[in-house]
């Protein structure tokens, strides 16, 4: 039976997804009737969608792993948010001498994340081309190829 604290608990990545879709709802609103929100406000919606979806996506995955998690899965949680955050960075700071770094940091970090689920590290997170066997899985399956 579950508790209100735990269903408060995964309420709020999805209420933290809901306003940050809301972030992006009024980016494009900005993108098709510029003159609509204030002067700049581009940089400062791009960027908090950014960030809101690696906060968001980080609670989720707290949440969802109750007690302490693997290793790994950790590293890839911090991974993917930290690329949403440089990412975020170099929407709001556009100007900064580092702004191409925060955006080359975020392309590195995204690529790494699909690296690693077309490898299928963590192993058992997902499936992956190295994997052996019908549909990825390392166990015997149910539709006999595995037993030629």
């Amino acid at each position: 039976m579950h508790t209100a604290f735990d269903r408060a608990r995964r309420v709020v990545p999805l209420v933290l997804g809901i306003v940050t879709l809301a972030g992006v709802v009024l980016l494009f609103v900005e993108d098709a009737a510029p003159r609509l929100l204030p002067a700049g406000s581009h940089d400062v919606l791009a960027a908090f969608s950014l960030a809101m979806i690696a906060l968001a996506y980080m609670v989720f995955q707290l949440v969802r792993h109750r007690g302490l998690r693997p290793l790994a899965e950790l590293f890839k949680t911090v991974l993917l948010a930290a690329a949403f955050l440089f990412w975020a960075a170099n929407q709001f700071w556009p100007n900064l001498p580092q702004a191409s770094l925060y955006n080359d940091i975020a392309i590195g970090l995204f690529v790494l994340d699909v690296f690693f689920v077309i490898a299928g590290w963590p192993a058992g997170s997902n499936q992956s081309v190295l994997d052996d066997g019908c549909g990825g899985s390392r166990k015997r399956c149910s539709c006999g190829c595995c037993d030629r």
